[in-house]
Order: structure tokens, then sequence, then C-alpha cells
């Protein structure tokens, strides 16, 4: 059958338009995606190398005051005044409590005037001692009852004084026991508060012995070498670290027969009051260093089926998984025994984004403490 003249012209017309269409396609491929075009995702990474480290162990402990005491009612009476704000700083000799000592200073009055009966007395025995009117005898017991009245004078006056109840140390003062009009003393020292020194403030922690064993024989092999760091840091409940470092004063000489481990106890600085005493911390204990080891901040490892791994970046922004296994801590970051030698790009930052085969745009991480070495260039290089 014949092919018309208008069909062919529209057979022409059509084939134009498709090859104007596929040019069109080829060259906005060959410039790359356009406005609306999805561009790869940003990761943050860093550029892993070998150095030294500071090989250390997180160990649970649990803080103290470095004193601790308690403030007593030494002698029997009612509670006049509290004399302190519960949970203000106190100095030692401060009166705390006023007790009522209206009995003790009346019996301080009859002490005192016992005794200047007493030696009134032994004077004028004195006197007539050298004319034979009064036996050496009579003086002597004169004499004895003159140190029963000022012994009796020393006792009363002490209870006196103690009706005003002082601090004995310096420190933090807690809650009043006892209130205004409380009966305190009475058969036994009435508790009345705590004080308690937190500045500088203590903690005390455990390392098992298995693990110093194991840590001398790699000094004594040559595969680590004895730390020369003397402070310690304090990791807090919700994983912070303190901010004033502290010093180990003293590790134990033997090991608990219960627990198989050395107690330790470090001191750290406590300015703002912000350590308190009972409270559960982790302190972190330099323990060897170590030469031409792998550092990755915690954030890079991930885990998976097969165990732990972190993911490269490669110079196209290829995106590939590397196992990994893990030797030590060192601060934050963790040792890696294998898996890294060294110069691999590693994503810390965005792992959420990226997935094996993809390509990314890797960008340079900068939070303190990452792994050491100069993280790469925006495309690896």
């Amino acid at each position: 059958m014949p092919i018309s003249r208008n069909a062919l012209c529209l057979a022409c017309v059509a084939a134009a338009l498709l090859t104007a269409c596929d040019a069109r396609s080829t060259r906005a491929q060959a410039q790359g995606p356009g406005p609306g075009a999805m561009s790869p995702p940003e990761v943050e990474v860093i550029r892993v190398e070998r150095g030294a480290a500071e090989l250390t162990r997180e160990l649970p402990g649990r803080l103290q005051a470095v004193k601790s005491a308690q403030v007593r009612a030494r002698v029997e009476a009612i509670v006049e005044k509290r004399l302190f704000r519960e949970g203000s700083e106190v100095r030692a000799g401060q009166t705390l409590f006023k007790l009522d000592d209206r009995t003790y200073r009346a019996a301080a009055l009859a002490a005192q005037a016992e005794v200047a009966v007493r030696r009134a007395q032994l004077e004028r025995l004195e006197v007539l001692l050298p004319e034979k009117a009064v036996s050496q005898q009579e003086a002597d017991l004169a004499g004895a009852q003159l140190e029963q009245a000022q012994a009796q004078l020393v006792r009363v006056q002490m209870d006196l004084d103690n009706t005003a109840v002082p601090a004995p140390i310096d420190g933090r003062i807690g809650r009043a026991l006892v209130t205004e009009g409380a009966l305190v003393g009475r058969g036994e020292a009435t508790h009345l508060a705590t004080i308690e020194s937190i500045d500088p403030i203590q903690v005390l922690f455990s390392q098992p012995n298995a693990d110093l064993l194991r840590l001398r024989s790699a000094i004594a092999s040559g595969a680590l070498k004895r730390s020369g760091a003397t402070r310690v840091e304090l990791v807090l409940d919700d994983g912070s670290l303190y901010p004033h470092p502290g010093r180990l004063l003293f590790s134990e000489l033997s090991v608990d027969p219960n627990t198989g481990a050395v107690a330790m106890k470090a001191e750290f600085p406590n300015p703002r009051r912000e350590l308190l005493p009972g409270s559960f911390v982790r302190v972190r204990l330099p323990v060897a260093a170590a030469e031409g080891v792998v550092r990755l901040p915690q954030r890079a490892l991930l885990n998976g089926p097969q165990g732990q791994f972190v993911l490269l970046v490669d110079g196209e922004g290829k995106v590939s998984p590397r196992p990994v296994t893990t030797q030590a801590m060192a601060g934050a970051d963790f040792v890696i025994g294998a898996g890294l030698e060294g110069g691999e790009t590693v994503i810390v930052g965005g792992v959420q984004k990226a997935r094996p085969g993809m390509v990314v745009k890797p960008v340079s991480a900068k939070p303190p403490g990452a792994a050491s070495g100069a993280p790469p260039s925006a495309r690896g290089k």
C-alpha cells in the first residue's frame, strides 16, 4: 500500500524529536546531576595513622568524703536553737546547736562556791599549822578536799561548755536530725547532724589482680612500656568527663581474697561541690604506653552479625566495610588490634547515611579527641 505524503512527514518529525532528546540526555549525563538531582550524602571522616598511645582502663568506683564527722550532743539537755543553714559550709569550732544550759550554769556556780570554801579552809589551817594548833593530817585532808572540789568544777564547766555544740571539722553540713525542743543526750550522745569534707573528694576503686599480672608480663616482654602518667580521670554517670584531673593516692599491698582485686584510692578537686559522696563513677587509669598503634573514636566502631567493623571511604568516595578487632582503650578511643594498617579513611559521623557500595561526600571531622593523624580532604586524597 503506498504511504501518503502526510504520514511520511509525521514520521520524519518524530525521528527528529527523538534524536534531539537523545542528544540533550547525553549532554545532561556528561554535565552531571542537575539542580533537582540527589547529591551524595555527606559523612564525617578521619584518616587514621599509627602513633603512640597511653593505654587506659576504666574501673568502677564510689566517691567518699575525705573527712566525715558526726555532730553529737555530749550532755543531756533541751535543744534551744539551731544556728546553721542545712547544706551550708561550716568551719571547725563554729557553734551549730545551743542547748538549755540553766542546770549546768547553776551547777558551775555551786562548784565554784565549793572551791572557794575549801580554799579558805586550807588557808586557815596553813596559818595555824606552824603554831601546832592543827595537825599536818588535817591540813593534808583540807588540801585533798580542795583538789576534789576543783576537779568537780572542771567537770561541771565542761558540761556547761558542751551546751554550745561546735562543728568538729570544716566541711558541708547535712540536714539537722533534731529540732528545737527535742531532749538530747539522755543515755547516749545523740546524733544531731553530719559534716563531710568534700573538697577534695576521694574515690575508692579496685583493679583485678589478673589484669595487673598480664600488664606486668607485657611490660616485661617489651610489648608495652611502663606508663609515666600520674594523673587519673573521672567519667561521670552520664558518660561525660569530669573537667578536673585527679591523682592516685595509693594501691593496696595485698589482694582481697574475696574479690581477687587490689584496692586503690584516688583524689580529685571538687571546688564546685559537684561530686557527692556515695555516687558511683568510673576511674580512667593509665596503665601502660604503646608505640605504633592505631586509635579510633568509639563512634567509628560498628557491630554486625560477624563482629566489629568500620566503614572506609576510598579515593572515589565509595564506601566499603572493614572488619576490625579492638585491643585496648586509650582515653575515650579504641586501640585497634587488627584490621587497619594506617592511612585508611574511616567514617566517624553520619554512618547511618552510608551503605557499602554507595558513593558519599566525605568531609573532615572536627570534634576534639579524634584519632591521631590529619583528616583527609573532601575527596580523601
